[in-house]
């Protein structure tokens, strides 16, 4: 089977340069568009189920996918919301320096917790909908927590998976009896066109 991660489209906070956890942070015109824009990649493959975070800037990201792929079914799973970065939620990277000299975040989810969850929700959804193929859509750090489990590194991966600026990006997934497999990550549509020519 296919798994698609994808990340939601652009915030105002995302352009803004804001670290964004729990907030509930709509789509901007700009996001809308990448979405659909992404949309056009995906539906190359049948896909069986969307399964999204529910803040609003995925969820809205789900449904304009969903339309986009004939009305495919969207679930959505508390366990895909971003990370809770605590005091650092909604700082810019100026900010955030500033506030947090030590580069600690008070109040920030652990990793591993982050990452339990992620993979609680992966799991859950590969093993009900096995004969087919699968789109997750969350955040860019929720994201890096499976791509990163997968890898079977935590620090390998970290810099070249997690690239904030890339709203809307997409990660293939397969998996295989009970073992996953990337097969690519962290792309943007105009960067899979351009490998493919």
């Amino acid at each position: 089977m296919r798994i698609c991660l994808l990340r939601h489209g652009q915030t105002d906070w995302n352009k803004q340069g804001k670290i964004q956890g729990r907030e509930d942070i709509p789509l901007n015109n700009a996001g809308i568009e990448q979405i659909k824009k992404a949309a056009e990649y995906i539906k190359k493959l049948n896909w069986e189920i969307i399964v999204a975070s529910p803040l609003s800037r995925a969820k809205m990201s789900a449904q304009i996918l969903s339309k986009e792929l004939k009305n495919l079914e969207i679930l959505y799973d508390i366990n895909l919301i971003e990370r809770d970065y605590g005091e650092a939620s909604g700082k810019t990277k100026a900010e955030r320096a500033s506030l947090f000299p030590d580069g600690k975040w008070n109040g920030m989810e652990p990793f591993d917790q982050l990452q339990r969850r992620t993979i609680n929700a992966l799991t859950k959804y590969t093993n009900e909908y096995n004969e087919g193929n699968i789109i997750i859509v969350a955040h860019g750090e929720a994201i890096r927590s499976i791509l990163t489990y997968i890898s079977d590194t935590e620090t390998g991966t970290e810099e070249i998976v997690w690239q904030p600026g890339k709203n809307a990006h997409i990660s293939y997934l397969e998996k295989t009896d009970d073992k996953y497999k990337i097969i690519f990550y962290n792309k943007t549509v105009d960067e899979l066109e351009i490998s493919q020519t």
